[in-house]
């Protein structure tokens, strides 16, 4: 299937599976403080809460992707939400499951701009999981409890399970699919030493880092500013605006500017905004503002990014779509736990190191895409 347009449908259904990994952490975030007080813990034990669940989505995308490339998209995914009833390290394996088969799906129906305008319209979809997930996190941890969120995932994951198992056809070409495990295993090898891979992945973990330092650090921050956690999700929510105002833009230009004029322009606001926070922070500004604008504009460069980002590290491998997804996730989210340990270890009760973090994201994504755009490998 190639046409130039994809059902609404199926674009709502693919945009809520890649939320998947932003569920866990979105919905979860707001309860890090109690999470932390219930159990007379340390900022950096509730940090690994986080850092585990970041694990189990890095180990989970390298099973998950070259699994549908050899079995299929449908039964993969299916066996991924069954899993996301589970606990916390193996939700991360479960949830991972949504994020890496959808972005193969998106290979298997497009390339290049038509694949990067799908993603973006799925990066609209997955950016409402991180406006409404903060806030039902913040009203479930203060009426309900933190525990509550976890049975949230869980009725999550009965009502994707009966909406895949229903609705969603396979996509993946019986012909295509891998025949043994050993060749899978030299298929991951060959991707992750294609430079046409390595370059635009570069381009996206950078951008990740900067996303995953606010995801990461926002929570105890805010509080160690004195915002309540009720007004921690809303100023959660405005940030990811950026994201959302940058995915419809992206989906709405791609087409006519083309990847690498957004990527480009997505690269400046994401230097931008990195440097203006890190600026503040270090500068001493104590206002909740100075953190949710600059990461705001950070994210809406993000949005710009990614989608064109990813359609040019999966284009080249049509046959192994679910394999080079499974590596941008799983080299991702292990980059994405560093950071969330290294963080909740440097966390001194000021904005420093997650600003800090997200200048140097924002320095890399602006340097990696001027390498991509000029060729260097």
């Amino acid at each position: 299937m190639k046409n130039n347009d994809t059902p609404a449908a199926l674009t709502l259904l693919l945009g809520v599976l890649i939320s998947l990994s932003a569920l866990g952490t979105d919905l979860y975030v707001p309860a890090l403080p109690d999470v932390a007080a219930a159990y007379s813990a340390p900022v950096s034990a509730a940090q690994f809460t986080l850092t585990t669940y970041f694990l189990g989505l890095a180990v989970g995308q390298l099973v998950w992707g070259p699994l549908s490339d050899r079995y299929g998209r449908r039964p993969v995914l299916l066996a991924a939400l069954g899993l996301m009833l589970a606990a916390r390290l193996v939700q991360g394996l479960g949830m991972s499951g949504g994020v890496v088969v959808a972005r193969s799906i998106v290979r298997d129906l497009h390339a290049h701009e038509q694949a990067a305008r799908l993603l973006a319209r799925m990066m609209i979809v997955f950016s409402i999981v991180p406006i409404a997930a903060p806030i039902s996190g913040a009203l479930l941890t203060a009426h309900a409890g933190w525990r509550a969120i976890f049975w949230t995932f869980a009725l999550i994951a009965c009502a994707l399970l009966v909406v895949v198992g229903a609705g969603l056809r396979e996509t993946a070409p019986a012909e295509r699919r891998s025949a043994h495990p050993a060749d899978i295993a030299r298929g991951l090898g060959r991707i992750l030493s294609d430079a046409r891979f390595r370059a635009p992945l570069l381009v996206f973990l950078s951008c990740q880092m900067g996303i995953l330092a606010w995801v990461a650090s926002s929570a105890f921050t805010l509080a160690h500013m004195g915002v309540p956690i009720d007004a921690y999700g809303w100023m959660f929510a405005g940030v990811m605006l950026g994201q959302i105002a940058g995915a419809w833009v992206a989906s709405r230009f791609v087409l006519r500017l083309g990847s690498a004029r957004l990527m480009r322009a997505g690269s400046w606001l994401v230097l931008g905004g990195g440097l203006a926070v890190a600026a503040l922070a270090w500068g001493g500004a104590q206002h909740w503002l100075a953190l949710v604008v600059p990461f705001a504009v950070l994210l809406f460069g993000t949005a710009l990014v990614l989608p064109s980002a990813t359609s040019l590290a999966l284009s080249p491998f049509p046959q192994a779509a679910g394999a080079a997804s499974s590596l941008i996730g799983a080299i991702g989210f292990t980059a994405g736990a560093a950071l969330s340990t290294l963080l909740g270890v440097l966390f001194d009760g000021t904005a420093r190191p997650m600003a800090s973090a997200a200048a140097l994201a924002g320095l890399a994504a602006f340097g990696f895409q001027r390498m991509l755009a000029h060729g260097k490998r």
